[in-house]
């Protein structure tokens, strides 16, 4: 990858990795944007539904069907279409959370250089011809005590979210890239957080970019 010109990183992580964190001091000492909340953001405002609801979405276990049936259950029957417009019964699908981040992250690469955070870049931007792949992983353990720190909760309640949010990312990229994000062909990059501090983990990407 060439970062005289312009460039995109992405960063697919494990939740309790760091990975975010990572791409942001990344972005930092690179001096480009980092895009992480500013594409959770503008699916809130799009959609008018919280990131909770916006990550319950996209880990869905379901196919076009089912959301097709939720569409038909939610909508009003004709002895009620004098109330709430239909535009208020609407479901939001994963699919159009997908197109959505797509339409985003392509724009936000066009714009100039950056680091992604997530959001399924490293399949949604494969065209890209100057882009850097990256994945960080950790042990169970090292995840686990890491959200318990950052979001003080206690290892039991780590525990549920990293099994909560594993599955549902991986059923979300399954779903659209029919990949595993697990499979470290997808990347170019993989680090293990085992050992390496933050700090140490963003000095050996810019040393691999060198």
């Amino acid at each position: 990858m060439n970062t005289h010109e312009k460039f995109v990183i992405t960063i697919s992580r494990e939740v309790g990795s760091g990975g975010r964190s990572i791409g942001r001091k990344l972005a930092e000492k690179l001096q480009v944007r980092f895009l992480d909340k500013q594409l959770i953001g503008e699916l809130i405002r799009r959609f008018n539904l919280s990131a909770g609801e916006i990550e319950r979405i996209k880990g869905k276990k379901t196919n076009w069907f089912s959301e097709f049936a939720a569409f038909v259950k939610a909508a009003p029957s004709q002895e009620t279409l004098l109330g709430p417009s239909p535009a208020e019964y609407q479901v939001t699908t994963t699919e159009d959370i997908f197109r959505c981040e797509r339409e985003i992250l392509t724009a936000f690469a066009q714009e100039g250089s950056c680091v992604i955070a997530g959001r399924s870049a490293f399949f949604v931007l494969k065209d890209e011809p100057n882009k850097l792949d990256i994945f960080i992983h950790a042990s169970r353990e090292h995840r686990v005590e890491r959200i318990m720190q950052k979001q003080g909760v206690s290892e039991a309640e780590a525990q549920q979210i990293i099994e909560k949010v594993d599955e549902g990312r991986e059923h979300f990229v399954k779903r659209f890239a029919r990949v595993s994000r697990y499979d470290l062909r997808n990347y170019d990059l993989v680090l293990n957080m085992d050992k390496l501090s933050e700090d140490q983990a963003v000095e050996l990407i810019l040393q691999y970019l060198q």
